[in-house]
């Protein structure tokens, strides 16, 4: 088991910091977002999808598990339990396709989404469906996009969102991500997939700052949220651009 970390320069290092301490601040702090709003960036860093995933998948385990220790009983469970009958199956597709498809066609891949979703939230436009069956296709895309990216979330939480009272969404969602992220790890290790867990535990005090900060400002983001996300779209959206057109070029 090896750290990838030790590879790093200095400069390289302290920027891994500041980008899991960024993840842990929007998990904690929307409930969602932490691989969309983290993983672009971090693949400027080291543009290996597969040695980023395992330590954010590993990370959302652990302070979701954490975060449910007390609220566990403020989850929503039989909706959860339908959203789970169309996320789990694309999920497993979603994972396959991570370990199987080339490099290239993956950062695209996640480059694409997380334009997609930086254009939807600087122009504040959202992800609106009034039918079932629209329902049930954005969860069913959610579950396939988070099983290749881990990037999903706001796709499966325009859904959750308008079917679960607020004061269980950010739970429900925390038990969703943990039931995704723990089929994703054991799809990887089923397939000899490293999980690059000395990486993960070395980050993790790091991430924890971020989390910590997060709980402490989530009320204040829920307020501000049209705000906030315009901020982050605009970033999103020139990481984005740039990634794409680095791996077109």
């Amino acid at each position: 088991m090896t750290n990838i970390l030790l590879d790093f320069t200095i400069t390289q290092l302290l920027l891994v910091g500041v980008l899991f301490i960024w993840t842990g601040f929007v998990r904690s702090g929307l409930g969602f977002g932490g691989a969309a709003l983290g993983l672009p960036l971090m693949l400027f860093l080291y543009d290996q999808p597969l040695f980023w995933l395992p330590v954010i998948g590993s990370h959302l385990l652990f302070f979701s598990a954490l975060t449910l220790r007390t609220g566990i009983h403020d989850v929503d469970w039989p909706y959860l339990g339908h959203a789970t009958l169309f996320v789990i199956p694309t999920t497993l597709i979603g994972v396959f396709g991570l370990v199987t498809l080339p490099t290239e066609w993956l950062l695209i891949f996640i480059y694409s989404i997380s334009l997609a979703y930086g254009l939807m939230w600087l122009l504040n436009l959202s992800i609106n469906s009034k039918k079932s069956w629209s329902d049930r296709l954005l969860l069913a895309l959610g579950g396939y996009v988070a099983g290749t990216s881990l990037t999903g979330g706001p796709l499966m939480v325009a859904v959750t969102m308008k079917n679960v009272a607020t004061n269980q969404l950010r739970n429900t969602l925390y038990v969703l991500w943990f039931t995704i992220v723990t089929i994703k790890m054991s799809t990887f290790v089923i397939l000899g997939v490293e999980l690059h867990l000395l990486t993960a535990l070395t980050l993790l005090p790091i991430a924890a700052i971020g989390h910590v900060i997060g709980l402490k400002f989530h009320d204040a983001i829920l307020k501000n949220d049209q705000w906030f996300k315009q901020v982050i779209g605009g970033m999103l959206v020139l990481i984005s651009g740039l990634g794409l057109m680095n791996n077109l070029a």
